[in-house]
């Protein structure tokens, strides 16, 4: 079944809410999908800097000398900041493809969630209001953010099959439903170079977005064309550096209700999400429409 948020704010006064808005909505959709939840969260960037989110079954032994071995790996200083299972390693950008292959080479009990200068993500296994507080979200900042509950229905309840997933540089996204032709859309994204790490639908359609942006398209290009490459039922929610971005399949029969004001532009699986957002009661409402696509970007 599973549930969907998202929260673009336009209203930059709004940002030090960012993660206590998402948490209270993340926190509606729990009995949607109680078997794990994650969010991306797009915070302000650090001029020259990349951010890779990592995550590690055994933290305290992984995280440890991390900084101390990527130093004798690389010649790269990394600042490493743990957060329970996770950790952010921030590294000069032009250091941050090194970084990254010396992690997966090297270190293959640490696995990385996502790389990009303001993305951050954090998902686990458990229910979702234990994953909102294991990671401290009512606490985080930024400009806009996506959250998933997952109730497992196509591959099994780990970690990395929890939402969002990651393919490229400050991209993730989040899925309700399920693609029924994700095997031989994952045969061509690997004859072109995409690489997997789960048999998870989900992964294939991060995947076929980032290809489609790698040949050029914008979010909001890269949306339409899924409407006419990826079969089955789907309402996917994504994030880029600088944009969000919504669209339903033809047959919509995945619930999800928006909501737009001056401030904010919101998703949810179901109306109850939205609520408890500020100005609620003065914001345009509606059902995004199928086969449409509605994006964001500043």
């Amino acid at each position: 079944m599973c549930g969907i948020v998202g929260l673009f704010l336009k209203d930059k006064k709004l940002e030090p809410q960012l993660g206590a808005m998402l948490s209270t909505m993340l926190g509606t959709m729990c009995e949607r999908g109680p078997d794990s939840a994650g969010f991306a969260i797009y915070g302000a960037p650090s001029n020259g800097k990349t951010k890779i989110t990592v995550q590690s079954a055994t933290p305290d032994k992984d995280f440890a000398d991390l900084a101390k071995l990527l130093k004798t790996e690389t010649g790269v200083t990394a600042d490493i900041k743990a957060k329970s299972t996770h950790a952010v390693v921030t590294v000069a950008s032009d250091k941050a493809d090194a970084v990254t292959e010396a992690i997966r080479a090297k270190h293959p009990s640490i696995r990385i969630m996502g790389v990009g200068e303001t993305i951050e993500i954090y998902k686990e296994v458990g229910y979702p209001t234990e994953v909102a507080k294991q990671f401290d979200l009512t606490k985080m900042q930024g400009s806009h953010a996506i959250g998933h509950t997952r109730m497992a229905t196509e591959s099994a309840v780990t970690t990395l099959g929890a939402h969002p997933f990651s393919t490229g540089p400050d991209q993730c996204l989040v899925h309700n439903g399920s693609l029924s032709n994700h095997n031989s859309v994952r045969r061509q994204l690997k004859k072109d170079g995409m690489t997997f790490e789960t048999e998870n639908d989900t992964e294939v359609a991060a995947a076929y977005l980032t290809w489609r942006m790698k040949q050029g398209m914008n979010l909001g290009e890269a949306l339409e064309k899924t409407i006419d490459d990826l079969d089955g039922f789907f309402n996917f929610v994504v994030g880029t550096k600088n944009g969000f971005g919504v669209v339903r399949d033809p047959i919509a029969c995945k619930p999800a209700v928006m909501a737009e004001t001056d401030e904010y532009v919101a998703f949810g699986s179901e109306y109850r999400a939205l609520v408890n957002l500020p100005g609620f009661d003065k914001a345009r409402v509606w059902e995004p429409e199928p086969s449409t696509v509605y994006f964001w970007e500043r």
